[in-house]
């Protein structure tokens, strides 16, 4: 399955869920890109100061509770908002609690979308799948799998087989 068939099918997903499921798997999958001790050594190198270290350590410890806590104006140690050289967790963190804010503001499913794609790249990051076949490796086809399973009524491994339509 190709990359921009992976995206769609997580579109549809997203879109056919109800606002009861879109809402567990937001808070689940914001847990899961908040959480980690790595991540809370990466963020401490990023922020420059101590109040976005603070919600740095705040947003991990309660990430669906708290999605707001960065706001727009969070800043690397240079000083200066640069995400195109931020540490990858740190930045799938950040905007994970960016669309769930969204999500928690207006409902949008495009919101949920986002999230589910922070978690595949967070995957992506770790065991690099192939764009021509990107649901190939063991971690990559469990990630689509816990989407599927936790957006849809259908399994995810019957999307992974072709494309949705």
């Amino acid at each position: 399955m190709h990359y921009d068939e992976v995206e769609q099918a997580v579109r549809e997903l997203a879109t056919a869920a109800d606002d009861e499921k879109r809402h567990r798997f937001g808070a689940e999958t914001v847990v899961r890109l908040t959480a980690g001790d790595d991540l809370a050594d990466a963020a401490g190198a990023e922020f420059d100061d101590d109040a976005g270290r603070r919600s740095s350590r705040r947003a991990r410890t309660r990430p669906a509770a708290l999605p707001t806590v960065f706001g727009r104006g969070w800043t690397r140690s240079t000083g200066a908002r640069c995400p195109t050289d931020m540490d990858p967790q740190v930045l799938w963190a950040l905007e994970a609690l960016e669309h769930w804010a969204s999500f928690l503001a207006d409902r949008d499913p495009e919101a949920v979308v986002q999230l589910a794609i922070r978690s595949l790249e967070a995957v992506d990051y770790e065991v690099p799948a192939r764009l021509d076949d990107f649901l190939a490796s063991p971690a990559m086809a469990a990630e689509f799998d816990r989407i599927g399973a936790r957006l849809g009524s259908r399994s995810a491994a019957r999307l992974s087989d072709g494309p949705v339509g």
